[in-house]
């Protein structure tokens, strides 16, 4: 006859589900964060207005731009871009500039140039018309065409310069010859008293001296 066993009978274990265990997963992930997007457009999609760059979506949250240092070496890098460029700008206007200024003084000197040529090649002109008047033959059609090349002349800067009576600057005058001094007034400087040939000035350049006779005081 065999003798009762005292084992201990197994405990029940309590059965879980398949949709419980998909409800737990389900909440730890729910507890967990998601991921942060983060709005980095310039133009305000509800506004339309531009945004400064002041708030946490223009600078990436609330940490700012300069504490990066990637983006900081490249702003470093784009600021020295512009300098450069902007000093070849300024290099570039600069020269320029200065020859815009060469190319008008060769210009006017050029233009000068050749209104002197024109005028020297004049002169024995001139100086037959202002021969003629000297004798009172300038009249009729001659006298016309005495005055319009005067005029035309005189709008180029030509100047003709001596006359009797003027005191005797070096500069202007050349003097041939003593001569006695027939005007009224009494002298007190070397003067002119009379002339040979008229000097003649293009834009206050002294292109001839006049030719004179001088008197001094007595």
């Amino acid at each position: 006859m065999s003798e009762p066993t005292n084992a201990p009978e197994p405990e029940e274990v309590p059965e879980t589900s398949a949709a419980g265990d998909a409800a737990a997963a389900e909440g730890d992930r729910a507890d967990q964060p998601g991921p942060t997007v983060r709005d980095k457009r310039r133009i305000d999609p509800v506004t339309g207005k531009r945004r400064d760059g002041n708030g946490p979506d223009a600078q990436g949250g609330n940490a700012p731009a300069g504490q990066d240092p990637v983006l900081g070496a490249k702003v470093s890098e784009l600021e020295e871009l512009v300098a450069e460029r902007t000093a070849d700008l300024q290099r570039l206007q600069a020269e320029y500039a200065n020859y815009k200024k060469r190319v008008d003084r060769d210009r006017g000197l050029a233009r000068t140039g050749g209104i002197e040529a024109v005028v020297l090649d004049l002169l024995p002109v001139l100086d037959s018309v202002e021969a003629a008047r000297e004798h009172e033959e300038l009249v009729g059609g001659f006298k016309l065409v005495a005055d319009e090349l005067e005029k035309i002349s005189g709008k180029y800067g030509l100047e003709v310069f001596g006359e009797v009576g003027e005191p005797f600057d070096p500069q202007l005058h050349e003097a041939l010859m003593h001569m006695p001094y027939t005007g009224e007034d009494e002298i007190t400087e070397t003067t002119i008293s009379a002339v040979m040939q008229k000097g003649v000035k293009l834009n206050e350049r002294v292109l001839r001296p006049a030719r004179v006779a001088v008197a001094d005081p007595s």
